[in-house]
């Protein structure tokens, strides 16, 4: 005789207890029991027992925190004070406000308060997320014997929590290596895991799987699960996908459990997508670990289709460090609007990463002429959008003379203040903000896609860090740097930059830096003295 589907299903879950029971990612009795009644709300199922002693959930209360007890009102409370005894009012039915009490101008709604706090809550993280940074450090100091630096990234740890949990989420750009660190795994899923609790306590169902994580290879695959582990005994569980198993055996798997958390390789993923074997069209968190790595398996593809099968608005999170103009054009594709650079490593290699250096040679007189030239090109190079542009120049007198050349030299609209101006042409606009280095502490320089330096600093580590701030909310800027004769001090420097971050240096800046004071040339010139012979730097680089 047939069994039936209860028999059926009472006996896979007492197969899949027996087997969770016996296994060594067993977990407690009140975590199983938490898991368990989690898959039964979100199939919509219960037991006998919770449907007789219970009422069922309702939209005003999905959890049936109160047991089918109804939420006392206002209105209730002046119907009791109309019909019900007043010798047996307590004190607090005395102290509560009626709805006409507080109807006048200090009034405040209770549904407002409501929403202030949970306001207030999502300014910072919740406790939870310590919770389970302690964890994962707590199981990596038993089995490597350290206690871990996760921690010690705090800083880059608010900056990430910051961007997934704004609304709408901002997408991230990491430049400090190739590949994400530990730490760096661990405030990601730490982050995720501090989002899905908040979105649980107001309500909102999460779906499974909340966080896609894509890796290149197997060994990766298998290093992010080892994070992730610890968090299963705080009701996060996580599934890795990779060629190391049969995709039959994950199939059946993934039909046994429902993961919060997925770390794939893309070729698997979409194989198990194709069979229908998981559904990723309501992923909310999408992290990319070693964009170089994919670029150099070819994954690039792969990875689009993996995007393009996810249909709601997820937030994205790449690892890509040192990466070469392929790899820029593939990151600006699968991030959107407004995104945040971040990185670990305060190298200026690492700080410029997707920003271009262009060293403009000229002499004293031609500047102002190589400002328009360079105005003009940006305005063909943007002609889609409005641009906008900081015109950086050597102090307040230098930046009005600029700017009465430059209003004089091109059609311009003046803006709001006489700092400011528009360049207007057929093929677009450009707003320029012209500012000396003394005022650049209070300018958002994080803001701009394009920075002109028309002038170079005294210390050349003010445009170090400047060159550090450009364009932090988009993923490819510009540096645009006018070089005359009276940089010289600066060659040396300027050219070590430009080589160590894999830009073009002119070959002009590159004879300057050789007979600067201090060079090794210089020295030997001074061992061996020739006949004295001028230098002027008048060629143009491109």
């Amino acid at each position: 005789m047939a069994k039936g589907d209860d028999a059926l299903a009472r006996k896979r879950g007492k197969v899949r207890r027996k087997r969770m029971r016996s296994s060594e990612n067993a977990v407690s009795t009140r975590v199983a029991a938490i898991i368990a009644s989690k898959r039964r709300r979100k199939t919509g199922k219960r037991r006998g027992c919770e449907g007789m002693c219970f009422s069922l959930p309702c939209p005003e209360d999905p959890f049936n925190e109160r047991h089918g007890k109804k939420r006392r009102t206002d209105d209730d409370d002046a119907a009791a004070d109309a019909d019900g005894d007043h010798k047996k009012k307590g004190k607090d039915s005395k102290k509560r406000p009626t709805e006409r009490a507080m109807s006048g101008s200090n009034a405040i709604p209770v549904r407002k308060t409501k929403t202030e706090e949970d306001r207030v809550e999502h300014d910072r993280p919740s406790k939870f997320l310590v919770v389970c940074l302690n964890a994962i450090r707590d199981a990596a100091g038993a089995s490597d014997g350290d206690s871990g630096s996760i921690h010690d990234t705090s800083s880059w740890g608010m900056e990430l929590w910051k961007s997934c949990a704004a609304s709408p989420p901002v997408d991230v750009l990491d430049t400090s290596s190739a590949y994400a660190t530990r730490e760096q795994t661990s405030w990601l899923v730490s982050t995720a895991c501090d989002i899905v609790a908040r979105k649980e306590k107001l309500g909102v169902v999460v779906s499974c799987p909340f966080l896609l994580y894509l890796v290149p290879s197997q060994e990766k695959a298998v290093q992010v699960r080892s994070i992730c582990k610890p968090l299963k005994s705080l009701g996060i569980h996580s599934v890795s996908l990779h060629p190391g198993a049969s995709i039959e055996h994950q199939i059946s798997g993934l039909k046994s459990c429902e993961p919060e958390f997925l770390i794939s390789t893309p070729e698997r993923l979409l194989e198990l997508v194709s069979l229908k074997a998981i559904d990723i069209s309501n992923v909310s968190m999408l992290v990319i670990d070693g964009l170089r790595e994919f670029e150099a398996l070819n994954l690039s593809p792969i990875i689009n289709s993996v995007c393009r099968t996810i249909s709601s608005d997820a937030q994205v999170t790449i690892f890509g460090g040192q990466c070469d103009q392929s790899s820029a054009t593939v990151a600006r594709n699968l991030l959107h609007g407004r995104i945040t650079k971040l990185t670990t490593n305060d190298s200026v290699t690492s700080r410029s990463e997707f920003i271009a250096q262009h060293v403009q040679c000229c002499t004293p007189e031609e500047k102002t002429s190589k400002v328009k030239e360079i105005l003009e090109h940006v305005l063909v190079e943007h002609a889609s959008k409005t641009a906008d542009v900081l015109l950086v120049a050597a102090n307040d007198l230098e930046a009005q003379k600029l700017t009465s050349s430059l209003k004089l030299e091109i059609c311009t609209v003046p803006g709001d203040s006489s700092s400011t101006f528009t360049i207007c042409s057929s093929m677009g606009l450009i707003n320029v903000l012209v500012k000396d280095w003394k005022s650049l502490a209070t300018t958002g320089v994080e803001e701009f896609e394009i920075v002109l330096v028309a002038d170079l600093p005294p210390s050349f580590d003010d445009y170090v860090e400047i060159l550090g701030r450009t364009a932090r909310h988009v993923v490819a800027g510009e540096v645009h740097v006018i070089f005359s004769n009276s940089d010289a001090a600066l060659a040396k420097p300027l050219s070590d930059v430009l080589a160590s971050c894999g830009q073009n240096v002119p070959e002009s800046l590159t004879k300057l830096a050789r007979i600067t004071p201090g060079s090794d040339e210089t020295s030997s010139r001074e061992t061996h003295p020739k006949p004295h012979t001028s230098f002027w730097l008048t060629s143009k680089t491109e």
